[in-house]
Formats: structure tokens, sequence, C-alpha cells
């Protein structure tokens, strides 16, 4: 590993192996986002399974290079399809990451999203908020790498510099567009992004950053061409789609 963990180099490497791989995504998460997030795997190249079924989730696992399980609208059947997935890909070694949205507001979201994180996810993608419910702490640097230890996972808070942190090793990302927070399932779309990532990218330091890297250049390129959240929520389909290695090594800042 080279002592920077994440070049735009590296950034655009993870992006064209997606496109090259075309991984499947098996995706478990809360009907708004379900389209959106769909779409935005398509763009990348990656393809989308959404069932939740928990009859059906072994097969879809077996065939796909990373699980998404995220926690919107939890109710008890996707409760249940998402610990059943997440026992499935333990036992097949499929990477899998965890969206636990707002378990800030709800305690029992929060206690479920405490049992996953015990199950070991490659990465946590959380905002600010989400990660002060799940550490019961702030999110300053220093408190993320010890969430991260203590939890032997990856962390990657988003915010205005999204932060994502092994325990040991730190990398900042300063892409991005207000209105990224304007578009409904953006967060949970980019999330998936990050877990097709994962299923050709070994270092799941290096998945999440590249993948919150080209959600933020994305972001910038789609704001250029938008009037408002509504054209936004294309365009930035349409950057995704169209991204290529000069705009990210122009465009990338890491630090």
């Amino acid at each position: 590993m080279p002592a920077h963990p994440l070049t735009p180099d590296h950034v655009a490497g993870v992006l064209d192996a997606v496109r090259t791989g075309r991984p499947r995504v098996q995706v478990i998460t809360n009907p708004v986002a379900q389209s959106y997030t769909a779409n935005m795997l398509l763009a990348i190249g990656a393809r989308p399974s959404m069932t939740s079924s928990p009859e059906e989730i072994a097969a879809f696992i077996a065939v796909s290079g990373s699980l998404l399980v995220n926690l919107g609208i939890l109710d008890r059947h996707r409760r249940d399809a998402s610990l059943t997935a997440v026992e499935v890909a333990r036992e097949m070694g499929v990477p899998w990451v965890l969206d636990p949205v707002k378990v800030d507001i709800s305690p029992p979201r929060l206690d479920f999203a405490r049992t996953l994180i015990g199950m070991e996810p490659d990465f946590v993608r959380a905002n600010h908020e989400e990660f002060v419910g799940l550490a019961g702490t702030d999110t300053g640097e220093e408190a993320v790498r010890h969430f991260a230890a203590r939890h032997l996972t990856t962390v990657a808070l988003s915010g205005p510099v999204d932060i994502v942190t092994d325990g040991s090793r730190i990398v900042r990302i300063a892409n991005g567009h207000p209105l990224m927070d304007r578009v409904t399932a953006m967060g949970c779309a980019g999330t998936a992004v990050a877990a097709a990532f994962r299923a050709v990218e070994p270092d799941p330091l290096v998945a999440a950053g590249a993948a919150l890297a080209v959600m933020g250049i994305a972001g910038e390129v789609a704001a250029a061409a938008s009037s408002g959240p509504g054209t936004f929520a294309a365009a930035i389909l349409d950057a995704l789609y169209g991204l290529d290695t000069a705009t990210i090594i122009e465009k990338a800042r890491l630090a």
C-alpha cells in the first residue's frame, strides 16, 4: 500500500474496473431509494439486484460481488432479510456494506445497526448525525478513527469534507455540491456506488474513498449543467456515466 492511500489515479482505476467487470450488487434498501439506486448503479456500469425476499437472497448473493444493507424504512420484512443476507454474505465471503440511515432518530433501528456492526461490515457509510448516534461521541477525526479501529471496520463519514478511515489510515475528500443534499435517496444511492467499488477493489478504504470522490466530482459536473434539484437528479446520472480519467484527475480534491 502506498504511503498515500488514495490518489486520483486510484479513483479512476477503480471506476474503470467497475465498468469493465460489471459487478452485480445485491441491495436491500428502502422503497424511496430503490429506483434511483438501481439507476445510479447502472450509470457506473454495475448491475443491481434489489430483492429483499429471505427465500431468494442466498441465490442472489451467490452471484453478486457485494451486498449493501440500507436501514431506511426498517420494517420487519427488511430486518429479517438483512440478517439473512449478512449471514449468507459472510458464509460466502462476499463483502458487505452498511448504511445506517437515521439511526440517530430511532432507538430500535440503532440497536439493530449495532448488531449488524458486530457482524463486521467492510465499511459503514454514515452522515454526521448517524455517526453520533452509532458512536455516542462527536465526529472529530480521532473519534471516527477510534470507532473504526474498535469495530475492525472502515468508516466513510460524509459531510462538507468526507472522511474515510480504517483506524490507521485516513483520506479526506473535498468534492461535492450543495444540490446533492436536495435530491432524495442521493446518499443511499451513493452508498450503493461504494458497494460496487468494493466488489472490484479489495481495500475497503480505497473503495469507499474512490466512490465518494467519484460521487462528489459527478455532483460538481452535474451542478454546472443544472438549474435546480430536478434537472440535477438526472444530470448526475449522466455525469457518472460519462466521467473520464481526465476529469477525475483535474477535479479530485484528496488529502
